[in-house]
């Protein structure tokens, strides 16, 4: 019996197949990853910043919307990586030159690299949206750590879209613009392509890219937008859900946190070590500061918080001036069970050690009896459960 012949590049004769048409979606596909890359970065360094790095403590929202954006644009870049992919699968089925002669060895070789450089991109482009995507659900089906995975792939995509644009660039330039041949409708063969999509021209192709991907940012970003909450079907975080109307990510039950008894001390360690009750930091003097918890899951929302200006604490100890503090919570074990305050944070007037939110006492879940909120941070740098810090050196 005769096998059916392979399908090859000209089996898939669609004008949807074009150069143009992957330009055009890989442009928009290029500056959401773009974003995503430089935000996602900017929230790598936030959590483990290098002693050369300054982070600046103001805009005190900026962190909140570059978490947003980082989650936005990873969230709409896949359906544009999808679309892409649909673009440009044909190109699989080209032929190479077999067995190569001495002529056409290089372009067989380059063939070969291009597609093992387009093989690690898709790859690692993939399994980074997946998990990331899983990560804005807290969910981390795999033995791997997510964050030094979801960093060191945001470098493989890069450096392989980096190989794949030089490939590719003297193609890309040929169709960077609408050209008059792009401008006259093609005729739109029936039978290559799904039945669902039949007839559909390329302005139809974009418009219908372009709408999934704003269908699904809007249906998302409801998460960091609290005016978009109630059409956020997507996201797995609504504005003014949880206790004192605010998210919660870790729960006390979950940190390995009891009840707190009469007997709960906040110590500060320093050139004079000073020890208080709850009723002591109650009796301090006490400031109010307007401030979001900004989460790397993408969610953020504002709140207002009162308690003790952490400036105000370093100087009742007698610690010297731009000194940085380490903040220790009773979180039994976890990631996040200590966190440090730089200077520029630690000096800042909106920094808290907070004792109240949205006008009553923490609850146990947000942290109480105290945590700290400083302008500016991650989430999981807002410690919680705070009963001690020191000054360090």
């Amino acid at each position: 019996m005769k096998l059916p012949a392979l399908p090859t590049e000209k089996s898939f004769p669609s004008p949807l197949h074009h150069p143009r048409v992957a330009t055009v979606i890989g442009r928009w596909l290029g500056i959401a990853v773009t974003i995503c890359f430089l935000t996602g970065l900017f929230s790598h360094l936030q959590q483990a910043t290098p002693d050369w790095l300054h982070i600046p403590s103001r805009p005190s929202s900026l962190y909140r919307v570059t978490q947003g954006l980082h989650i936005l644009t990873g969230t709409v870049a896949i359906p544009l990586l999808l679309a892409k992919l649909w673009t440009v699968y044909p190109k699989l089925f080209a032929k190479l030159p077999w067995p190569p002669s001495r002529q056409t060895l290089g372009t067989a070789l380059g063939t070969v690299l291009e597609r093992l450089s387009i093989l690690v991109l898709v790859s690692a482009m993939a399994l980074e949206l997946f998990i990331g995507f899983l990560n804005t659900l807290q969910w981390y089906p795999w033995p791997f750590p997510f964050k030094e995975t979801h960093y060191a792939l945001a470098w493989i995509i890069v450096g392989a879209l980096l190989v794949h644009l030089a490939v590719k660039l003297p193609l890309i330039l040929a169709h960077w613009k609408k050209t008059p041949a792009d401008r006259t409708p093609l005729p739109q063969p029936a039978d290559s392509l799904p039945p669902a999509i039949t007839g559909l021209s390329r302005r139809g192709l974009f418009r219908t890219v372009a709408g999934a991907g704003a269908l699904i940012g809007v249906a998302s970003i409801g998460q960091s937008v609290p005016a978009l909450g109630p059409i956020a079907v997507l996201a797995p975080r609504k504005p003014g859900i949880g206790p004192q109307g605010l998210p919660v990510n870790r729960t006390a039950h979950d940190a390995g946190v009891p009840r707190i008894g009469s007997d709960w001390r906040f110590t500060i360690e320093g050139p004079q070590q000073l020890t208080y009750s709850l009723e002591e930091l109650r009796a301090l003097p006490q400031s109010r500061s307007e401030l979001p918890i900004a989460c790397v899951e993408g969610w953020s929302q504002g709140a207002h918080w009162e308690g003790i200006r952490i400036r105000d604490l370093l100087r009742f100890c007698g610690a010297p001036a731009a000194s940085r503090v380490r903040v220790v919570s009773m979180e039994q074990g976890g990631f996040h069970a200590t966190s440090e305050l730089p200077p520029q944070f630690a000096d800042d007037p909106l920094t808290l050690l907070a004792l109240r939110l949205n006008g009553s006492d923490l609850d146990l879940d947000h942290g109480f009896p105290a945590r700290v909120i400083a302008p500016n941070r991650p989430g999981v740098l807002q410690t919680k459960w705070v009963h001690r810090l020191e000054i360090l050196p």
